[in-house]
């Protein structure tokens, strides 16, 4: 089931939420500079806003691993923007691949309007939970596909600018099952962990069976834990 969702509500809520004693608001600025990104103060207070409903839904149904409040924050919302400063500048389409709870595709809707997004989550409840954030949020341009994904672009989806997943499955599994959805000039950006490289080389195997090319790996500390994770990038070899 392909549902779009557009909202035109004249109200927003700019309520400052607590996280264990952190201003919520303090804590996304702070983490966003140290990023040395550069988002504005209302899309800041999405951020928040959207934190606050996924602690809300939070308590009745498994939306993301538990864990500290601030870590949750870190974790998912720093995390999933550490792929702004490398999407395109102009506006562009992008297909997040089992989006869960939103990581990264909703995170970034929030703060790059001009994106055209499709997540694809075939969980009910987390369906559910992305309609509400983003009525809530008041997001245009957002499409939801209730299912999985199928290869060769059985849903009719068209092609993508931007094709990313996070931690959903192998690259060696994930690329060819994209592949078929991305425009001639687009990029993959998969967001991988301490598995990136083995996972590359198993992927190295079928190069010959694709026409994706590796075009760059950037690794990404997330600001105010002990983590890091590796952006890894394909394009087709005709770019």
């Amino acid at each position: 089931m392909l549902v779009q969702w557009k909202f035109a509500c004249s109200w927003k809520s700019r309520k400052r939420v607590k996280v264990e004693g952190v201003n919520c608001r303090k804590f996304v600025a702070q983490g966003i500079a140290d990023l040395g990104l550069a988002v504005d103060n209302a899309q800041q207070g999405d951020l928040c806003r959207y934190y606050q409903e996924l602690e809300k839904w939070g308590r009745k149904m498994n939306l993301v691993a538990k864990g500290s409040m601030a870590e949750v924050l870190a974790l998912h919302f720093l995390d999933s923007l550490t792929l702004l400063p490398h999407l395109p500048q102009e506006p562009f389409s992008l297909l997040d691949v089992g989006t869960g709870a939103g990581f990264p595709g909703l995170v970034l809707k929030a703060v790059r309007p001009d994106m055209a997004l499709t997540m694809v989550e075939p969980r009910g409840k987390r369906v559910t939970f992305l309609r509400h954030v983003s009525r809530t949020l008041q997001l245009d341009g957002v499409e939801i596909i209730a299912k999985r994904l199928e290869a060769d672009n059985q849903h009719g989806l068209g092609s993508f600018d931007v094709i990313t997943s996070r931690a959903f499955t192998n690259l060696a599994d994930f690329l060819p099952l994209v592949e078929s959805y991305l425009a001639p000039s687009g990029e993959i950006i998969c967001m991988k962990g301490p598995k990136a490289e083995e996972e590359l080389a198993q992927w190295q195997q079928l190069t010959n069976q694709t026409s994706l090319q590796l075009i760059a790996s950037h690794p990404v500390a997330i600001p105010t834990l002990d983590k890091h994770h590796q952006l890894v990038i394909f394009s087709t070899c005709s770019n």
